[in-house]
């Protein structure tokens, strides 16, 4: 009798990057394989906390932990030099990991599938004689940008610290969105120790997925084949969140408000404005009430994230009476289910920070995009949203460096009255649909992985 497969899936300890991977780990579950889901100890104690109690009793994959070894300092967690303090224990404890679960389980650990954010994690599988896949849970662009810098180091592009040293836009081919230098992924102007970790981080990113036998993508090939074109043993298996229905509280850290659903319900079709920016973003206070006081000026009914550290250094404090003035025609909450929100008749467009697990749930639901990218890749996300496949608007910023609520309001009205955008989100709607239907590029890669692993 053949052994069954039993693969040991590892995230990054960071929403963006534990929602995606296991909606991945749970299709594979869904499909026979079985299924380690190896969080840090703190993540996995959000997760569980966040799920009812019926999620954990049909819950398709066994959960366990590891110590990320900062229990002394849980303040790293949320600061730039946490992905070195992992580096440093996560490969011993993982190994630690693998092989007590080997020793205690009759059908031992087969493959390692890791987020290329902590590649590293592949060589722990190679010295144990697995099989190594990575994953890259944002956009494919992202990840050939990352391939690509040695090249732009070589031409003379950017020094050896990511800085540009010219100002012309950065262009990975002709079929790429062009990026300003201020948008490369690792720029963090006026940090430079900040922005040399960050390309660091790039250099280990572009190493893991030169090795990974497998480099899983959550995208579908037609939405971004010329990026896909420049990965080596790539394989587009998105829109993760089509594959297989999930529990919408999977894989969130935070517990989610459901009572926004109903609210949707008693809204009229295409009426209201989707406002998230995900669980990194952080503006001034300043910025924070021009954000209102433009969502008001809109006129438009709003459902409205606010997480409780979105203001920098302080709970958000709303303009004067904002919340009275708007209560009959807004909600706000501290966490929602996203993917059920954006599949609402009720919701007419996405204001988003262009993380790509939004961008992609935006794009399965056929739902347009008003973008005000943060950090990152999301910059990057922001220009194929709105020049390549113009599903969106972008806000622009006025001289003193702030959004306006005028830029806010006017930018609202445009994007909803644009025929043309909503024309193109209902078209990559049905293309996302396509890939993961039976016979479409990213069912059929799926399909291929899956005999990887069994063979």
């Amino acid at each position: 009798m053949d052994l069954q497969q039993h693969v040991l899936v590892v995230p990054c300890p960071a929403q963006g990057h534990v929602k995606p991977l296991i909606k991945m780990a749970y299709n594979l579950a869904y499909h026979g394989i079985k299924v380690t889901f190896a969080n840090t100890e703190h993540v996995g104690g959000k997760i569980l906390a966040a799920m009812s109690e019926s999620d954990k009793e049909q819950c398709p994959i066994r959960l366990v932990t590891y110590s990320d070894g900062l229990e002394s300092s849980p303040e790293k967690r949320d600061g730039p030099g946490m992905m070195d303090d992992l580096k440093k224990v996560m490969p011993d404890n993982l190994e630690k990991l693998i092989k007590q679960i080997n020793d205690s389980d009759n059908e031992p650990i087969t493959c390692v599938i890791a987020d290329l954010s902590v590649g590293y994690i592949l060589e722990v599988a190679r010295k144990l004689g697995l099989k190594q896949v990575a994953v890259w849970p944002a956009g494919p662009g992202s990840l050939a940008l990352s391939l690509h810098v040695p090249k732009l180091i070589e031409t003379g592009i950017i020094d050896e610290n990511g800085s540009p040293i010219g100002n012309e836009l950065i262009r990975l081919s002709e079929e790429v969105p062009a990026l300003k230098s201020s948008e490369l992924t690792w720029s963090c102007p006026g940090n430079p120790t900040v922005q040399k970790m960050l390309l660091d981080y790039s250099l280990d990113v572009k190493q893991a997925a030169e090795n990974a036998s497998i480099v899983l993508c959550n995208t579908y090939y037609n939405l971004d084949s010329s990026s896909c074109a420049m990965i080596p043993n790539v394989l587009p298996i998105g829109p993760l969140p089509a594959i297989k229905k999930l529990n919408p509280s999977s894989g969130t850290l935070s517990s989610q408000d459901s009572t926004c659903i109903s609210w949707l319900d008693k809204q009229p079709a295409n009426s209201v404005i989707y406002i998230a920016f995900g669980s990194t973003t952080v503006f001034s206070q300043k910025q924070f009430n021009e954000l209102a006081l433009g969502i008001e000026l809109s006129g438009h009914s709003f459902l409205w994230v606010v997480r409780p550290n979105i203001v920098n250094g302080s709970f958000p404090e709303y303009p004067n009476n904002f919340l009275e003035r708007t209560a009959a025609r807004g909600k706000i909450v501290e966490w929602a289910p996203q993917e059920e929100i954006l599949a609402h008749t009720s919701v007419s467009c996405f204001f988003s920070h262009c993380g790509w697990n939004s961008t992609m749930e935006g794009l399965s639901h056929g739902v347009p995009f008003l973008c005000w990218p943060y950090m990152w890749d999301q910059f990057f996300n922001k220009n194929y949203i709105c020049e390549m496949w113009k599903v969106g608007l972008s806000l622009e910023h006025d001289e003193d460096g702030m959004i306006s609520r005028h830029e806010i309001k006017t930018k609202i009205y445009d994007l909803l009255t644009d025929d043309g955008v909503k024309t193109n989100a209902l078209k990559l709607m049905e293309n996302a649909k396509k890939s993961v239907n039976e016979g479409g590029s990213s069912y059929e890669n799926f399909k291929s992985f899956i005999k990887y692993l069994e063979a």
